[in-house]
């Protein structure tokens, strides 16, 4: 067996949540986030966040969004 195939089967035999861990590690590695770019993604997240705490703004249900797509596409 390979040493790939061997790593491939070690890996696969941890738990889930190390092997999400290492999957997104590989992913990061492969694909380098840009930390000018992180930082204002984190802003609008913390700004949309306050704002549906706040009551600024309403949720809409993933259910809703869903069917609304559906419906779009299916006409």
């Amino acid at each position: 067996m390979s040493s790939k195939q061997d790593l491939i089967n070690e890996v696969l035999s941890l738990p889930i949540e190390d092997r999400a861990f290492i999957i997104d590690s590989l992913i990061k590695s492969m694909n380098p986030t840009n930390s000018d770019i992180e930082r204002e993604w984190i802003k609008v997240t913390q700004k949309r966040l306050n704002d549906l705490k706040t009551g600024k703004v309403q949720g809409i249900s993933g259910k809703k969004v869903f069917d609304d797509i559906w419906n779009r596409f299916e006409k």
